[in-house]
């Protein structure tokens, strides 16, 4: 049977032992179903998932959830929404107990007097004009002012067929404004005219992804396997789909067999009772998932899979402590 340490030279090597220490246990939890935007093509909204369950507004239950979740085991709370920021008191409820994630849209400042190290990613879909068409308006205008410079910050760039040839310039104004970027792909779950992806465009992004990785290194948090995984929804010969998505609700997860899947994952919904399908949308095609997380957590939880060649397990690690990064267990 081949090992770890006959595929990896001591560099290599390091790096593996520096995740392998990790042992990442998420879940995702909607704080709130609530939202000051209505983006075309947010899973939440457009799947009925702010209409699943009436939120919980005790405090204390929240507080008592949050001890019951850490003694489940979860280290990692990825907060969603709705838009998390318009309850802070529920966020601070899982910040005093959990290393937190908190996905926004930037256009409340969270104050960094009451959460000091907490990660936040802002999201961002395109450029001005795409942004005006599926959200509303131009959030970039707003989030960058509230977060410019911000260690502890970086922008969720999705990225829609209209941004081929555009991303460079959205890229170096995350970079001017001191942050980083992860970028991902659209799923447009509400079929929106013109931002459906076809072949040739997945294959024209994922050059250009490649390209911006190579021309900001210090600002893209990626790298080239991500960017083969998301385009092509393939890895190693397997297609992402339902049957390999590792960010199935465990309780809900009656697949047979059971794929390699995340550990004790659940998506709770805001009334601290209810559990969604999936990481994203109760409706959506998972053939047509261009989800970011679910697919790095799809490589991430194949690791045997990939211990055939050092290029493979190389590959494996990248992805691995780009997951780390995004989530604060390793640093930038």
């Amino acid at each position: 049977m081949i090992t770890v340490s006959q595929l990896l030279d001591e560099h290599w090597y390091e790096r593996y032992k520096r995740i392998s220490k990790l042992n990442i246990r998420s879940s995702i939890y909607d704080v709130t179903n609530r939202c000051n935007l209505r983006c075309k093509g947010c899973f939440f909204f457009s799947s009925g998932e702010h209409k699943a369950a009436p939120e919980e507004m005790d405090i204390k239950k929240w507080e008592a959830f949050i001890d019951s979740e850490k003694q489940r085991g979860v280290n990692l709370a990825i907060l969603i929404g709705g838009e998390p920021t318009l309850c802070l008191d529920r966020v601070a409820a899982f910040y005093k107990r959990l290393s937190t994630f908190c996905a926004t849209n930037g256009l409340i400042k969270i104050p960094r007097d009451r959460f000091p190290d907490m990660m936040l990613g802002i999201s961002l879909w395109g450029d001005e004009v795409d942004e005006k068409v599926l959200r509303g308006k131009d959030t970039f205008s707003i989030s960058s002012k509230n977060y410019q410079g911000d260690p502890l910050v970086y922008y969720l760039y999705t990225i829609t067929p209209k941004q081929i040839g555009k991303t460079d310039r959205i890229i170096r104004k995350i970079t001017d404004v001191g942050l980083k970027v992860h970028m991902q792909l659209l799923s447009n779950d509400e079929g929106v005219d013109g931002f459906s992806w076809t072949p040739g465009q997945l294959e024209a992004i994922r050059m250009e992804m490649d390209a911006m990785l190579d021309a900001y290194p210090d600002t893209v948090i990626s790298c080239r396997y991500y960017h083969e995984i998301i385009t092509t929804g393939q890895m190693l010969g397997r297609r992402f789909g339902w049957n390999e998505c590792p960010s199935v609700t465990q309780p809900l997860d009656k697949r047979t067999p059971q794929p390699k899947r995340l550990i004790e994952f659940i998506r709770w919904a805001s009334d601290l009772k209810t559990m969604h399908r999936c990481c994203t949308s109760e409706t959506r095609d998972c053939s047509t998932c261009k989800d970011g997380a679910a697919h790095m957590s799809w490589v991430m939880v194949n690791k045997r899979a990939h211990i055939r060649t050092p290029k493979d397990l190389q590959n494996w690690i990248e992805v691995y402590e780009m997951f780390g990064k995004l989530y604060q267990f390793i640093p930038w």
